[in-house]
């Protein structure tokens, strides 16, 4: 075996009735994650907020019932807005939402590029 081989490891084989039930249970629910869309539709945005100086950094958390994407303006802060995707809301109120630092929701709903919306920076006219 040389140093470049990666070591190969074989799970150990139950016997009888644990091995058929520790294939058929489902103990652990798998994560829910953020697409490769879904993703790209976040980080344009954080792209485009990040070449305007406002946000500085963010963290992906994975959880059982909800993905979070966190945007920070410095990283030793709470984040400024968490961008939640919760399939258990999906038939309900939709399954992303947008919520700022105090907790409020700003925006939910289904479509995801509706609910970045609200982040997008509104063009405001001044009055001469």
């Amino acid at each position: 075996m040389s140093d470049i081989e990666p070591i190969q490891f074989s799970p150990r084989r139950r016997a009888g009735a644990q091995a058929l039930a520790a294939q058929t249970s489902s103990s652990y629910p798998t994560a829910t994650c953020f697409t490769r869309l879904e993703l790209n539709q976040i980080l344009n945005l954080y792209g485009r907020k990040v070449a305007d100086g406002e946000w500085r950094d963010y963290a992906i958390d994975f959880g059982r019932e909800k993905a979070v994407f966190s945007v920070f303006r410095r990283a030793s802060e709470v984040p400024l807005y968490r961008i939640e995707k919760s399939p258990k809301l999906a038939t309900r109120q939709g399954a992303y939402s947008v919520v700022a630092a105090t907790g409020h929701i700003l925006k939910r709903g289904h479509d995801l590029a509706r609910v970045l919306g609200v982040l997008e920076r509104k063009v405001r006219l001044a009055a001469i």
